[in-house]
């Protein structure tokens, strides 16, 4: 990290961001071993700035987001909140994340005042082992902020599935469990594509045979819930066309609730020799 600012540890430092004139918000990133910023960050970076400009009655029920570019770790993010709409019920932000090379992110998001009417249920938790009888696949990936439990992804299966939460303590503050969920929900989708594909190889194998990337990400916030905790992602693949996957999931709470619904499309581009 340059200017002498040291790279983040810890969720709660990921989660600061020092303002820098009206609605405008600067983040920093840990040293990602893939070597460029991992898409969750900016999701939740860039909806923390948008918690910056709006009232503590409204809590955010949907975001959609746009990855323009990877971002690089060797600069901090610059976040620039745009005020859209302030309504009595809603209000709807619109967020980009720049840096040098341009922007990286478009995120909008639509908060709403809580409101107590009907409550129904009809998604249902898949069966899946305790997050203990997992197999931690982070411990150099991921040795502090995420953890991930996925559980196999098999040839033709078109779905993944896993736990996940945040290392990190987090205090009571609801805005903060909210954006640590947008930082886990860029973690488990990706091999429900896969496991599509005509083209099966190792895992080990998978940088040297495809190229990947988060296109596009939309989330859709239904219950209060602890990104400390553990919660579990089920995704299903509608197929692959173009390069592109579009994956569609659940986000569960150990005990049953159905906290969020995630639709991102992927990148599963296959890399040929260069003639």
């Amino acid at each position: 990290m340059t200017s002498g600012i040291s790279a983040p540890t810890t969720y709660g430092e990921v989660m600061f961001l020092e303002q820098h004139g009206p609605d405008t918000y600067v983040g920093v990133s840990p040293e990602y071993m893939w070597g460029r910023i991992y898409g969750g960050q900016v999701i939740a970076q860039g909806l923390w700035a948008a918690f910056q400009t709006v009232d503590e009655k409204f809590v955010p029920h949907s975001v959609h987001a746009y990855f323009i570019r990877g971002g690089t770790l060797d600069e901090p993010v610059r976040y620039e909140v745009d005020r859209l709409r302030n309504g009595r019920s809603f209000c709807t932000r619109a967020v980009v994340a720049r840096q040098s090379g341009g922007a990286i992110l478009n995120l909008s998001c639509s908060f709403h005042v809580a409101e107590q009417d009907a409550e129904v249920q009809t998604a249902r938790i898949p069966l899946a082992p305790d997050p203990q009888d997992c197999r931690n696949i982070d411990e150099e990936r991921w040795p502090w902020i995420m953890e991930r439990r996925p559980l196999p992804s098999h040839p033709g299966a078109g779905q993944s599935m896993g736990w996940v939460r945040i290392v990190d303590p987090i205090d009571d503050d609801p805005r903060l469990h909210v954006c640590g969920l947008a930082f886990t929900s860029d973690a488990i989708q990706f091999n429900a594509a896969r496991s599509l594909h005509p083209l099966q190889v190792p895992h080990e194998r998978y940088q040297e045979t495809f190229m990947g990337a988060s296109l596009d990400h939309a989330m859709w916030f239904h219950r209060p819930m602890r990104a400390d905790e553990w919660h579990l992602y089920q995704f299903d693949c509608h197929g692959l066309t173009g390069a592109r996957g579009i994956t569609v999931g659940n986000l569960f709470s150990p005990d049953g609730r159905h906290v969020a619904t995630i639709a991102q499309e992927v990148l599963l581009r296959e890399r040929r020799p260069q003639n």
